[in-house]
């Protein structure tokens, strides 16, 4: 089953990690995924992860040379476009960065990996015969995509000119907040977030959010599975419950369960 997901949209969700088969072993135990796992040429392998016969989310080994750079483990998100090197070429007009040009992966996909101006990085996919995950916003799937930033409004006009998203002012407290959606998403997609002084340290980042029946029990679960709470659980009234966790690789996502919808 595939999902034609509008121009703008998040499309895949990609962990790189250090220790794949303990990765495999942590988010199947967690949410339930089934492996798929193709063999690549320099003896690894790309493992597709899949919920009910559906696409998830993906995982590979992190290369030598990207370690070796100080790229740590971590989920990186793709979103559609439809000329990947045209919107590189808007990447480097607006200010943004280029850590790898477009390229074909074999007959899936053309994808080039970009920067935004802080330098938070995230995945060109123009889609050839894999159209991006088959499940989206349901248990046990990713539910939303959110960039930490120090300049929102930097961030929002780059976004806004290389991606085409709309960002809405979410009353949010002290805490600068827009919800992110794109001309053919019903709802919103993502949120970006302006990071304040208790973010010290951290760079600029792309996350993903989980979709769980019960946040506190996915917590239990995930230190039983070599996991460690990040952020312990907390409510936000009319969004939901979420925390934040990290895998044994040290990758980190959030895990949240909805408010009911009135």
């Amino acid at each position: 089953m595939s999902i034609d997901h509008p121009l703008g949209a998040p499309t895949w969700f990609e962990l790189g990690t250090s220790d794949q088969a303990a990765a495999e072993a942590f988010y199947s135990g967690l949410f339930g995924w089934t492996q798929r796992k193709t063999a690549m040429p320099d003896g690894s392998h790309y493992t597709i992860f899949q919920l009910d016969g559906r696409d998830v989310a993906a995982c590979y080994t992190l290369m030598a040379d990207m370690v070796a750079a100080g790229i740590p483990p971590h989920w990186g998100v793709y979103f559609k476009v439809a000329d990947c090197d045209a919107t590189v070429a808007q990447v480097r007009a607006h200010g943004g960065k280029v850590f790898c040009e477009p390229f074909e992966v074999m007959e899936h996909l053309r994808m080039a990996t970009v920067g935004d101006p802080e330098g938070a990085a995230f995945n060109l996919h123009q889609p050839r015969a894999h159209p991006g995950v088959g499940v989206i916003r349901e248990p046990n799937s990713v539910l939303w995509v959110e960039l930490a930033t120090r300049d929102i409004a930097r961030a929002e006009a780059f976004y806004r000119a290389v991606l085409g998203w709309q960002a809405t002012p979410l009353d949010a407290g002290p805490t600068q907040y827009r919800v992110l959606s794109c001309g053919g998403c019903e709802t919103g997609f993502g949120g970006m977030l302006e990071m304040n002084q208790q973010w010290q340290g951290i760079q600029s980042h792309w996350s993903i959010y989980l979709h769980v029946a019960d946040v506190d029990a996915t917590l239990a679960q995930a230190v039983a599975l070599g996991g460690k709470v990040c952020v312990p659980a907390f409510d936000v009234p009319g969004v939901g419950r979420i925390a934040r966790i990290d895998d044994p690789g040290g990758a980190g996502c959030y895990v949240m369960t909805p408010s009911p919808r009135g």
